[in-house]
């Protein structure tokens, strides 16, 4: 296995030459032309002062740009720092004052709003991607096209650190996971080896390279070969028509991508006969969506789990094993997975009993940048991470989420479990969506409200949604409110964002 993410584009011009490897907004790049972009990039950042440790925050929305600035920024050993498109300007500052970020790598749209952050932290240049560059920063382009030799490349051990990734900051700032070399590489290589991913597929994705999902998709493509057809923002009917036009084998996608291709007019049309299979993560999906979703696409659906402190995924079902929905499989090689007692992490919870997932093996995070007591919080002594999610664990090893800690609702003394309700609500023949918010009750303490959309041309009411669940609920974990939206708050890999449900409270 390579040592560093900085050898991979090398190592796969060697191995895969002319073959195409990536394709953007109607450009095809072979391995060969990637290497040789990155070999021009890491020049023109080395030439600016780029060095062996500095940290280089990458502020960008999907691109080619975005690829090769991520592994030049690799190839000269310096640390990688991928950030949500999402974070606003004093976000941005927050974490490249955090990390110590020299540079910035940005969207030309993202620019003007952060160049005040040179006057307080230690980042001497902003560089945009575009033709339109804003005063004060550097064109990424022109740095390419100068032509720089980057430096002789340099000896990194597996165990340094590779990327500062931030976590999504729900309550109070963001965190900085660090993640060295091995465990981004043993990530990738373990995804596809689990999920059997090589140089016969082509997969379209729309997932934001920033996050972990999308990071172990460009991997495979780098280090086996695949071909990846990259989407800037995600879109239904341009989803269908790349799958189309270029034989896609793989689609990855958040339940609620697949939630808008399964409900969208333009699927009857969608010629879908050259994939193979198909991946959703990001968040648990109701099963009687996934069997949707597979009446519709005639291919399995496959659910992963991951984080960002694990640098990708923690778990998946092995494509030539048994696939079951409502899990999320079983861990990758050479990792652990085992459900704890939510109050004792040193206490394993019997087999079906709900308890904290947890996760150790050499894809854990090295600890929160500059923050030790967190790093204490989330990493027990002998390695095992807290996950933060709720789950149990079958005969077989395979997890089950029940939902998020923070999540969970406490209605009356009793536990009650978002997830489950969405479950039985993406059920009903009217429902496209549904997201399960709390709200508070001066009697019971907290209440269970449920948000839908609709799907086209159907109607359905308040009671009937909530007599709907009581088929199947419990009368406690039954919703008791209901609003209908025209849609809910995302982030941006189109997870649904349950703290902020009640923005659209009326």
């Amino acid at each position: 296995m390579l040592n560093h993410i900085g050898q991979i584009p090398a190592a796969a011009a060697f191995k895969f030459s002319n073959k195409d490897a990536l394709v953007f907004e109607g450009r095809t790049f072979s391995f060969n032309e990637i290497n040789d972009l990155v070999e021009r990039a890491a020049g023109g950042l080395s030439d600016l002062g780029i060095v062996q440790g500095d940290t280089v925050t990458l502020y960008a929305a999907n691109s080619w740009e975005w690829i090769v600035s991520y592994y030049a920024i690799a190839r000269l050993g310096a640390v990688i720092n991928p950030v949500n498109t999402m974070l606003t300007p004093s976000e941005i500052e927050y974490v490249v004052k955090d990390c110590g970020a020299k540079a910035i790598i940005a969207s030309p749209e993202k620019v003007a709003a952060i160049m005040g952050v040179k006057e307080v932290s230690d980042v001497e240049e902003i560089i945009s991607f575009g033709s339109d560059i804003a005063d004060g920063a550097i064109s990424f382009d022109a740095l390419i096209a100068a032509n720089i030799s980057a430096p002789t490349p340099v000896e990194i051990d597996p165990a340094n650190l590779s990327t500062i990734g931030y976590t999504s900051g729900t309550t109070g700032h963001p965190k900085g996971a660090m993640q060295s070399h091995h465990a981004v590489i043993t990530n990738g290589a373990m995804t596809s080896q689990m999920q059997m991913r090589g140089a016969d597929d082509c997969i379209v994705s729309a997932l934001p390279c920033p996050h972990v999902y999308a990071n172990v998709i460009m991997m495979s493509m780098m280090m086996f070969g695949s071909k990846l057809v990259l989407h800037r923002a995600f879109d239904v009917d341009l989803a269908f028509a790349d799958i189309t036009a270029h034989k896609a084998t793989i689609f990855d996608g958040v339940p609620a991508m697949y939630m808008f291709m399964v409900n969208s007019p333009t699927i009857k049309d969608a010629d879908l006969s050259s994939l193979t299979r198909c991946y959703v993560g990001g968040q648990t999906m109701p099963v009687a969506t996934m069997e949707a979703v597979e009446t519709a696409f005639k291919v399995p659906l496959i659910e992963l789990w991951g984080m960002t402190e694990i640098a990708g995924l923690g778990s998946t079902h092995p494509l030539y094993g048994n696939n079951k929905h409502g899990s999320i499989g079983c861990a990758l090689p050479y990792c652990e997975l085992r459900i704890a007692d939510a109050e004792d992490a040193a206490k394993t919870m019997p087999r079906g009993e709900v308890g904290e997932l947890m996760v150790r093996g050499p894809i854990v995070m090295m600890g929160y940048f500059n923050d030790e007591e967190k790093t204490r919080e989330a990493l027990e002594p002998d390695g095992w991470l807290h996950t933060g999610d709720l789950g149990t664990m079958d005969a077989e090893g395979c997890v089950s989420i029940v939902d998020r800690k923070k999540d969970m609702i406490l209605t009356g003394g009793y536990n009650v479990y978002p997830a489950e309700i969405e479950r039985v609500l993406a059920a009903h023949p009217a429902v496209a969506l549904a997201a399960v918010g709390k709200l508070p009750d001066d009697i019971k303490g907290e209440i269970a409200k449920a948000y839908i959309v609709l799907k086209t041309n159907t109607a359905c009411t308040e009671d009937e949604i909530i007599a709907f669940c009581r088929e199947t609920l419990a009368a406690y974990k039954c919703p008791r409110k209901v609003q209908f939206v025209d849609d809910v708050p995302k982030t941006s890999t189109g997870k649904i964002m349950r703290r902020e449900l009640h923005t659209l409270d009326i």
